[in-house]
């Protein structure tokens, strides 16, 4: 679905030209899924083309603070959120999240990340593409330590990961008091197993709820979940 130099949606444009990793399925239902408050301050780590920090500002009036560490990605996240409508509430910094964490200006009440995962594979050939899709620059250990710091009592973090690396995050998360209480299975189509897994959580228990989401039927058109989830953003929803 995505893919190209640029990507059009309903209320913003995405360049990516310079970016190693374009526009996915995955940080588009990321962006439209994870629970928000409606103001306040929300972070978004390695924003990459700032795709996910420009849903966000379409879905609050929230302050959007966006970061990433590869420097073209940054300058093409800068680009696109002021090119967008929401350019005065959308903050981009060019940093790693490991030295945003621990200069701490505030405290969040939401942070979103569609972060690196490929932790034993080969690396990419590119450098910007192997920091995007690695762990190696930034640990799931060192994600959960910075969102430990940065997040507020009653704040909520959302990721989303293949489901091996899922298992792994909830294990660490749970050691630091981090709680998963929202989890939805990605299915490409009923048949194929899970492919993804989005996952919120917060510091206290609360109720857990755990669903899957299909995204198309057998003959490739996309299911009434998944044009409900996206309709916002994708033009032909």
């Amino acid at each position: 679905m995505p893919g190209g130099d640029s990507f059009v949606f309903k209320q913003f444009i995405v360049k990516q030209n310079k970016c190693a990793m374009k526009v996915g399925t995955d940080a588009v239902l990321l962006g439209a899924w994870a629970d928000l408050p409606l103001s306040g301050h929300v972070l978004d780590i390695g924003t990459g083309t700032g795709i996910i920090a420009m849903m966000l500002a379409q879905r609050t009036i929230a302050e959007i603070d966006a970061i990433e560490i590869d420097e073209d990605a940054f300058k093409q996240a800068i680009g696109n959120c002021q090119n967008s409508k929401w350019k005065d509430r959308l903050n981009v910094q060019h940093i790693s999240f490991q030295e945003f964490a621990r200069k701490k200006h505030k405290s969040y009440d939401a942070i979103i990340t569609n972060p690196p995962y490929f932790s034993n594979s080969l690396k990419a050939s590119s450098e910007s593409r192997t920091r995007a899709r690695h762990t190696h620059t930034l640990t799931f250990t060192e994600l959960v330590e910075g969102i430990e710091m940065l997040l507020s009592p009653k704040g909520t973090f959302a990721t989303i990961l293949p489901c091996k690396e899922a298992e792994e995050l909830i294990e660490i998360a749970e050691k630091k008091g981090l709680y998963p209480v929202k989890l939805v299975r990605i299915k490409t189509t009923a048949s194929k197993p899970a492919k993804r897994v989005l996952m919120q959580f917060a510091f206290q228990r609360k109720t857990f709820s755990e669903s899957t989401l299909i995204i198309e039927h057998s003959d490739h058109s996309y299911t009434p979940d998944y044009k409900h989830l996206t309709r916002d953003f994708y033009l032909g929803f």
